[in-house]
């Protein structure tokens, strides 16, 4: 695509939203209900594409992707009207008698950049509250998940063909192109090291941007009682989506007694979930390409593996496994440590469990690190769920399960520090995509604002000084 093409798509989508026909409460409805008849109307066409990407099964593509992005339609048309209408806010005693609201208003031409691992999830779930907000946009779809985004480009201008979104397939080389035109806001998802890339882009213009970075999201471990429902949410948690996903618990801290029986118990829990072969269970994802494959596999030489292990490139398939570390002399995560199994966000089915003497412990290995995206805790001790809510930085918190959280339109989605900027996701998709607009009404009588001049009375001066502190 040559970046004639690429500005050309940017000016449209900037046509429209300057024609203001996004704007209306009306319009902003019917946006919305497009992307949930277009994914209702062509489900088998978007499963197929996604078994075609990452050999999802029906089922996961539902559950993870097509189900969500419906779901986050639907709660969104149901409070749109609320979210969006302007709401009376008080003013200072010094300006009475005066009156003020806060109006959302749209930003203008919103950029997504969306990621392979959930193609359809991560590029309509924001493009949702992006419509909802009066915005057009510029959807950029990763190369990887080729099928799906030939599928969005395909259908996109047939169920908004009004211009309000303008699809990008292509290149990396697209992708860089497209960071040169001039946005109102840009969300990425995907990793720290092109989060960068986008963030200086972004600077050129002083463009606002929301990004999902990810990063190494930590488990911890202390529920004995509780084992088998824990190592079943832990698996279903990790190992769903063949571990690409941002919020995978990426390792898990215990104490080193309770080491065998949760390797048994996560055992148990992936064969109840995967059977025997997860590879010819028609249930189990697949590593998008060569290149992840190969940074995968060679982990799999680190630690010494509990189970799993198996690998196949042709297939681009390997199994559950879960790898443990009994001659690591320290417990630690990132830059310092001495395996890259736990210096990097791992993004694949592979968990490791790293043994630390206590919940303090844990804490300090997971605050030596960058924050993470997410953070879960299983233990049925309410002092514990406490205590790292209270002594740990995390995008998210979720005690007794994990990744659960981000199918909540209800509940901001969004990291902190190096696993991101800003969140989405119902009505937060409203703040982030809007600019709350302060409008203030003051009355020509009685002219109050006469007592600001130069010349009047100090007394009068004291007055509105002591209204206001009272205020």
């Amino acid at each position: 695509m040559q970046k004639t093409q690429v500005t050309q798509t940017v000016d449209r989508a900037r046509a429209v939203f300057e024609s203001g026909g996004t704007r209306s409460l009306s319009a902003r409805r019917r946006n919305v209900a497009a992307i949930r008849r277009m994914l209702e109307e062509n489900r088998s066409d978007f499963e197929r594409v996604l078994h075609a990407d990452l050999r999802k099964s029906r089922r996961e593509a539902g559950l993870t992707e097509i189900d969500v992005a419906i779901g986050e339609a639907n709660h969104t048309l149901r409070h749109l009207r609320r979210w969006t209408s302007p709401r009376r806010t008080t003013v200072s005693p010094t300006l009475w008698p005066a009156s003020a609201r806060l109006v959302p208003e749209p930003l203008g031409v919103v950029l997504v950049i969306s990621p392979w691992n959930y193609p359809i999830n991560l590029t309509l779930v924001p493009l949702v509250g992006i419509l909802a907000s009066g915005n057009t946009a510029v959807i950029k779809p990763s190369p990887e998940s080729a099928h799906t985004s030939r599928l969005l480009a395909e259908l996109v201008p047939t169920y908004l063909p009004d211009g309000a979104v303008q699809v990008l397939p292509g290149s990396v080389e697209v992708a860089q192109q497209v960071l040169e035109e001039r946005f109102d806001h840009i969300i990425f998802t995907g990793s720290g090291r092109i989060g960068r890339v986008v963030m200086e882009a972004a600077a050129k213009h002083l463009t606002p941007v929301t990004l999902e970075l990810g990063g190494k999201s930590p488990a911890w471990f202390d529920d004995d009682r509780n084992l088998e429902t824990a190592a079943r949410r832990l698996v279903w948690a990790k190992f769903t989506n063949a571990g690409q996903t941002c919020v995978s618990p990426d390792y898990v801290l215990t104490t080193p007694e309770r080491v065998p029986a949760l390797v048994a118990a996560l055992r148990r829990a992936v064969l109840e979930l995967w059977g025997t072969d997860p590879a010819t269970g028609g249930e189990y994802v697949r590593i998008i390409n060569e290149g992840h494959f190969d940074r995968l596999a060679g982990y799999l030489d680190e630690g010494r593996i509990e189970f799993g292990g198996r690998h196949d490139r042709d297939d681009l398939y390997i199994e559950p496994t879960v790898i443990t570390f009994p001659d690591l002399e320290r417990a630690v995560v990132g830059p310092d440590a001495p395996f890259e199994l736990l210096r990097d966000e791992i993004f694949g089915p592979i968990l490791p469990i790293v043994t630390v003497s206590t919940k303090e412990e844990a804490a300090r290995v997971i605050n030596a690190w960058d924050k993470p995206l997410a953070l879960y805790v299983f233990s049925d001790s309410r002092e514990t769920r406490r205590y790292f809510e209270d002594n740990t930085s995390s995008g998210a918190v979720v005690s007794g399960a994990a990744i659960i959280h981000v199918g909540d339109g209800s509940l901001p989605f969004g990291g902190v520090g190096a696993s991101g900027i800003g969140a989405y996701h119902g009505r937060e998709s409203i703040r982030t995509f809007s600019h709350l607009k302060p409008v203030l009404n003051k009355p020509s009588f009685p002219d109050t604002l006469r007592l600001l001049n130069p010349g009047t009375a100090p007394h009068l001066l004291g007055v509105i000084g002591k209204v206001q502190r009272r205020g």
